[in-house]
């Protein structure tokens, strides 16, 4: 394993009440509670799952033409597990030159980062220099305003901490254009967000904020002495060998071979905006690295497959309350859980940032991957179709049932219906014609 150097410390849990996932006392379950709660499968579950169907490439080549239909000028995805990797792609990658898309460009993976950064953070657990259930203030004296919102708290999304970019995309291309060359630093960003009330009480309930990501940026750098670039490069990117993948923050570039991503504006039939260059310093650790699919891959299969954390500590990523009233989505540690219809979890993140939407995602024993990408953003029926790439690949071909005609769409051909049945999450504010 890649992290055997390191020793293993116990990760301390603090119970919540009975049917929680961790309530109000801020901890999830423990192992016996979390085996009887609905709120949390095993991580174990689908060890002993049968094996994964054949993806259904039919399928996830019409998720990703639906995907074209509602806005997206081009859309693309990779799945590994089945032999060599599948991939399929439809669109362009850069509407200025009419370059098709291509499965192996690179581009702005938005919030799969936040993974990424509880990876890092989760490693220094092990290593006995963060405490998950220690507050937050114990490290960043006086950071926050109430001395009971812990680690554990900021990455399960349970601080009550306000996201600031509610507020800072209001208006999404004006907000996008004011802060497309700004440089933040960490704490000019906290500021934004207690400007704004507290969504809950800590430990209460899951509220998404991109104020919790950039609160664990900013404990890892403190934990480390060193920026988070050096510990993303240190501690996964070099050992899983991932080469088109980077923190580049503050630059504006992505640099080799890359996709074009296109920003909706918030007016309908407004002529979209080259959001491809920006600092994004208005996220950094909360979702600013660039990455290809075969690297997304790589690392959601690492990840799951126990090649970055021990055994316990995966164990209490994968320790997931639910985010929807379906109990068909859930949140861990950094990790999101989709329970698919034909009874498969997958394991990852979605991810948003201006220009792309982002799927990256794997089965709980980390043989079978997809990463899927659309260049364009502030459209949630294109993020909503471009999530039914996770169906086709995952659960394979299925019998057809009786339903609707398919509808005529603005691109040209059919509109099939969306092969997943809610919503795609949001994790940036939408404010665009969906």
């Amino acid at each position: 394993m890649l992290n055997s150097g390191r020793a293993h410390l116990p990760l301390r849990r603090t119970p919540g009440p009975p049917g929680r996932g961790g309530g109000a006392g801020g901890g999830p379950p423990t192992a016996a509670q979390a085996a009887a709660s609905p709120f949390a499968a095993p991580a174990a579950a689908q060890s002993t799952a049968a094996p994964a169907p054949k993806p259904d490439m039919e399928a996830v080549t019409q998720a990703l033409k639906n995907t074209l239909a509602v806005g997206a000028p081009g859309a693309m995805v990779r799945i590994t597990g089945s032999g060599a990797p599948l991939t399929s792609a439809v669109g362009v990658q850069d509407r200025t030159t009419g370059a098709a898309m291509d499965v192996n460009g690179r581009f702005r993976i938005g919030s799969v980062t936040k993974t990424f950064s509880s990876v890092v953070l989760l490693q220094l657990v092990e290593e006995g220099k963060i405490s998950l259930d220690a507050p937050v203030n114990q490290y960043l004296p006086g950071l926050l305003p109430d001395d009971r919102i812990t680690v554990r708290h900021l990455m399960t999304h349970r601080s009550g901490l306000s996201d600031y970019t509610n507020a800072m995309f209001d208006k999404t291309v004006p907000g996008f254009e004011a802060v497309r060359n700004k440089v933040f630093t960490y704490q000019e960003l906290v500021a934004l967000s207690l400007r704004e009330p507290r969504t809950t009480e800590p430990g209460v309930s899951y509220q998404y904020s991109n104020t919790n990501f950039v609160v664990v940026g900013m404990l890892i750098e403190k934990a480390t002495g060193h920026g988070v670039a050096k510990e993303y490069e240190k501690r996964i990117i070099k050992p899983l060998k991932l080469k088109n993948t980077s923190y580049v923050h503050p630059s504006t570039e992505i640099k080799g071979a890359h996709l074009h991503g296109y920003l909706h504006p918030d007016e309908a039939g407004a002529p979209l905006v080259d959001s491809t260059e920006q600092t994004v310093s208005w996220a950094q650790s909360a979702g600013a690295m660039i990455s290809n699919a075969a690297d997304l891959n790589t690392f959601t299969s690492a990840l799951l497959g126990g090649k970055l954390l021990k055994p316990a500590t995966l164990d209490a990523m994968l320790t997931m309350t639910p985010t929807d009233a379906a109990n068909s989505r859930f949140y861990g540690l950094g990790l999101r859980r989709y329970d698919l219809s034909c009874g498969t979890s997958v394991y990852g993140h979605t991810g948003t940032v201006q220009g792309f939407y982002t799927y990256a995602f794997t089965t709980r024993d980390g043989k079978h991957s997809l990463a899927a990408v659309a260049n364009t953003s502030n459209k949630g029926a294109a993020n909503t179709a471009l999530g039914g790439t996770l169906e086709g690949a995952f659960c394979g071909k299925k019998t057809p049932a009786a339903g609707p005609a398919a509808a005529p769409s603005q691109r040209g051909f059919a509109l099939l219906p969306a092969l997943t049945a809610a919503p795609a999450e949001q994790d940036l504010p939408e404010r665009g014609s969906r």
